[in-house]
């Protein structure tokens, strides 16, 4: 793959890995729009690479909450999960285990048609919708400490719906969370802390498509995808979180519901 693709595939997906739009389906979009063949193995194991970049962001933005999951793995393993951290870990841990195996089964099956822009754009305009009205929820004052096993298998069902593009694995998270009744920057930190295994597992999964194909040039360009998309999504959690301390995710919505509609004029012709 040239460079600069490679480099508006890095900031698209820096970019929107963690706000509630999409980074799957926006990428498929843009090896649309550079005409390249929609192949699983041509955009997976790229689009995996910038994946691992934002895993490195998250891990650095959340430190403290990944510093309290480490603290808590031996209360974890030891079964007191009366402990605060060993409670996180195990939310965290069931919410994960769905889309882990969703995920396991995709990655065998390689099904071409999750790549079809089609996909994208209904996806993307009905979970906008989805989100627009969970956000219409009245704030409450519930905290990941309220969470419980039964709440968080739900939103772990959930993230399954985000292995089809558009959807949006943080959008959705974020949905079920705000029906669940927790504030937008705690369904936000569990939405991003949740990320940290599913972005690993689909970089394990990516890394050894990279070591198979031994290809040293798709080896650079993995790195020069990874740090760029680091940066990028560094920044775009930063500023996400900053506006959800005082505002909605509601033009996160609209601009899913204008995307949406917009490609479906577009591949249909209603006009």
């Amino acid at each position: 793959m040239a460079l600069f693709p490679i480099i508006i595939l890095a900031l698209v997906q820096g970019i929107t890995e963690f706000l509630p739009i999409s980074s799957s389906g926006h990428l498929i979009l843009v090896h649309a729009l550079f005409g390249e063949n929609q192949s699983w193995d041509s955009t997976k194991l790229m689009d995996v690479a910038v994946h691992v970049g934002t895993l490195f962001a998250v891990l650095i933005y959340f430190r403290k909450d990944v510093w309290v999951m480490v603290q808590g793995i031996i209360p974890f393993l030891t079964l007191k999960f009366d402990q605060k951290p060993a409670k996180l870990n195990l939310h965290i841990l069931i919410a994960s285990i769905p889309v882990i195996a969703a995920g396991l089964v995709l990655h065998m099956l390689e099904p071409s048609w999750l790549l079809m822009t089609e996909i994208v754009a209904w996806t993307t305009l009905i979970f906008g919708v989805l989100l627009w009205v969970a956000d219409r929820k009245e704030e409450q004052a519930k905290t990941l400490d309220d969470l419980n096993v039964k709440e968080a298998l739900l939103i772990g069902l959930a993230q399954t719906l985000a292995l089809l593009p558009g959807t949006s694995r943080s959008g959705i998270t974020m949905t079920a969370s705000r029906f669940l009744g927790y504030s937008r920057t705690e369904s936000a930190r569990f939405s991003l802390l949740l990320s940290i295994i599913a972005i690993a597992g689909a970089g394990v999964l990516g890394a050894k498509d990279v070591i198979d194909s031994g290809d040293a040039e798709l080896g650079l360009n993995v790195l020069i995808a990874m740090i760029l998309s680091f940066i990028s999504a560094l920044v775009a959690i930063a500023l996400m979180m900053k506006w959800l301390q005082k505002s909605t995710f509601t033009p996160f919505a609209i601009y899913r519901i204008i995307l949406g509609a917009a490609l479906l004029v577009i591949l249909y012709g209603f006009v």
